[in-house]
């Protein structure tokens, strides 16, 4: 008895255009954007967006809303940065405060990374210590600084603790976050694989998470940079050496704002530095790669 085929030249057409589809979602792009469209889309608007906010601040300076010595102008700490550069104390200032911030923050990662997977795996540790580390990341790191003084003296040792204390509550949240994020279902294949214990641990939890963990990393640079701020502002040494937070304190000391807003505008700089030069990339990495 013959077979009779009923596919009908729609649904041929159906299945070649579903066939083409789905070759289409597996063909990776290959092109790559243009420079000048880079430069265009990501150098240009922050560009056009600092020289109004220097021309905003030249004309508040121009309409005298407040006196010289409370409102420098843009050029007055243009000769401030100058000077320093002609000095050779700018990379000094810089330096002191970044090195501080990025050794932090790795002991911070160190230590914030195994506490987040212990709390996030195991439900009566994450009862116990989980609203603690909530209440940590939200107390503000100032206030750390003066028992820190006390308990380690002025030394980089308090600066450390500083910043330990401000920013393992927030990668350990981060990484708590995008475990809870994990779809049950890869666990479970994972252990049906073998994948548990420590393997399941870096073959399916850590990649997995890994949106929320970077989330957590990018927060946890930016509690510890303003905790070395803080610690920075207010505790004072000549072993210490110059930050950026001291130079912002030795011009109030001195009552001059020219070198109080060059050390607000090199914080600035400097955090939003480390954000696009380290975490941006990072992050577009890991969306890329799911």
């Amino acid at each position: 008895m013959a077979s009779t085929d009923t596919t009908t030249p729609k649904d041929t057409s159906d299945l070649a255009g579903l066939e083409a589809g789905l070759d289409a979602l597996e063909t990776s792009p290959t092109t790559r954007t243009p420079p000048h469209t880079t430069l265009t889309r990501k150098a240009l608007p922050p560009t056009i967006a600092i020289l109004l906010v220097l021309a905003v601040w030249q004309l508040l300076v121009w309409a005298h809303i407040a006196p010289a010595y409370k409102l420098p102008s843009p050029t007055d700490v243009g000769a401030e940065l100058r000077t320093a550069w002609l000095q050779g104390t700018l990379h000094e200032y810089i330096w002191t405060s970044v090195s501080r911030g990025l050794l932090g923050f790795l002991l911070a990662l160190a230590l914030g990374t195994p506490l987040g997977l212990i709390v996030a795996r195991i439900p009566l540790v994450r009862a116990a210590i989980g609203p603690i580390l909530s209440g940590l990341q939200s107390l503000p790191s100032v206030a750390w600084v003066p028992p820190a003084v006390i308990w380690l003296g002025l030394n980089d040792s308090m600066m450390y603790a500083v910043i330990l204390l401000g920013a393992v509550p927030s990668i350990a949240n981060g990484l708590v976050s995008g475990v809870d994020q994990i779809p049950p279902l890869y666990l479970r294949a994972g252990r049906t694989l073998g994948a548990t214990g420590l393997k399941g641990t870096w073959h399916i939890v850590m990649p997995a998470a890994l949106p929320g963990y970077v989330s957590g990393l990018k927060q946890g640079w930016a509690f510890s940079w303003r905790s070395l701020m803080a610690a920075e502002i207010i505790a004072s040494s000549p072993d210490l050496g110059i930050g950026l937070g001291q130079l912002l304190e030795n011009g109030r000391n001195n009552s001059s704002m020219s070198m109080v807003f060059l050390a607000i505008l090199l914080i600035l700089v400097v955090g939003i530095a480390i954000d696009l030069l380290i975490f941006s990339p990072l992050e577009r990495r890991v969306l890329r790669s799911r």
